[in-house]
């Protein structure tokens, strides 16, 4: 798999701290003038001036309209999109064209993914897609770290919290990582087909456990942190979650959280989102979001249930942590 990434500075917690460098500049112009000294070999060369370094993330570039309008395209035109259905690859595309226009470039990661029951009804067996969205040139070894959203919905229900919210903060933070750099390396993720097919990790998390199949050992050994955004668009305060007590990558996202004015409440032992299938692996993840909702793999769970300020709480959170 093709390896590019973002200069920018990211921090989860148990990551690493040191900032990345940014591109080497063109090497200067070379004299290469011999012979007499008193025989000119032409005009003196310009030196290539050095880049002007891109300024540092800061949760303050945000535009949380980004997010908003994901939502309203995503659960209000587009609605249900179970991971092998021709909606989930029109979302798919309509993603995708989102990264591109902020300057991602991105890789489509095909998986299957059997039939099975999705909460609200039977779901055939098919195709589904990754997109993995990726920034700047790659530096095999260094630490990364990596952002991720599923875009797939049970049946019947539009998705705007679940996981329309996500998909939105996503996009926000690609959008505002175009033209800044973050302290480490950046992949960005939506996920397809994370919804389940029948009980248990067997048949729940399709796309992110072929994404963690498809790590090279080094590519896991350089991850620092990996954050799935799942409802994230309802509630006061900002679940912080993880299978397992507080930890190095939750306390970073706390930490974060506090730096861009936003109050947290730490939901330990979660597991019911893409970060599972990296903590399984043993490569260190957290979620964000979680709050109880009406409209929970309903029908009802539209644009309006989403809220604008729990969107903003999270893309700040995210901010100022890879920042």
């Amino acid at each position: 798999m093709r390896w590019a990434w973002v200069v920018m500075v990211v921090a989860l917690s148990g990551c690493t701290s040191q900032a990345e460098p940014e591109a080497e500049p063109s090497p200067a112009d070379r004299s290469t003038a011999t012979g007499s000294p008193s025989r000119s070999s032409g005009p003196s060369p310009t030196p290539t001036p050095t880049p002007t370094p891109r300024p540092r993330v800061t949760p303050d570039d945000l535009d949380v309209s980004t997010a908003l309008r994901a939502v309203r395209h995503l659960a209000g035109e587009i609605g249900p999109r179970p991971g092998t259905t021709p909606a989930y690859f029109r979302a798919a595309a309509w993603v995708e064209r989102r990264f591109t226009e902020s300057g991602w470039r991105v890789e489509r990661q095909r998986f299957p993914t059997p039939a099975g029951y999705s909460w609200n009804g039977p779901v055939e067996a098919g195709p589904s897609v990754n997109l993995i969205a990726t920034h700047g040139t790659p530096r095999p070894g260094r630490p990364w770290l990596l952002v991720g959203a599923h875009l797939d919905t049970v049946v019947d229900a539009p998705g705007a919290e679940d996981n329309g919210s996500g998909v939105g903060v996503l996009l926000a933070v690609a959008e505002a990582l175009q033209d800044t750099r973050s302290r480490l390396p950046v992949v960005l993720v939506a996920f397809g087909s994370e919804e389940p097919r029948g009980e248990g990790d067997a048949h729940h998390h399709y796309g992110s456990r072929a994404y963690v199949a498809s790590l090279t050992a080094q590519q896991r050994r350089s991850l620092a942190g990996m954050v799935s955004l799942d409802r994230v668009g309802v509630g006061e305060v900002l679940p912080v979650g993880s299978p397992a007590e507080p930890n190095a990558l939750t306390d970073e996202l706390v930490a974060a959280a506090r730096r861009a004015g936003v109050e947290t409440v730490l939901d330990p032992f979660q597991t019911s989102s893409d970060h599972w299938s990296f903590v399984r692996a043993g490569l260190p993840g957290a979620r964000l979001g979680s709050t109880s909702y009406a409209a929970y793999h309903d029908r009802t769970d539209t644009p309006e249930v989403v809220q604008r300020a729990q969107l903003e709480r999270t893309a700040r959170t995210v901010l100022a942590w890879l920042g």
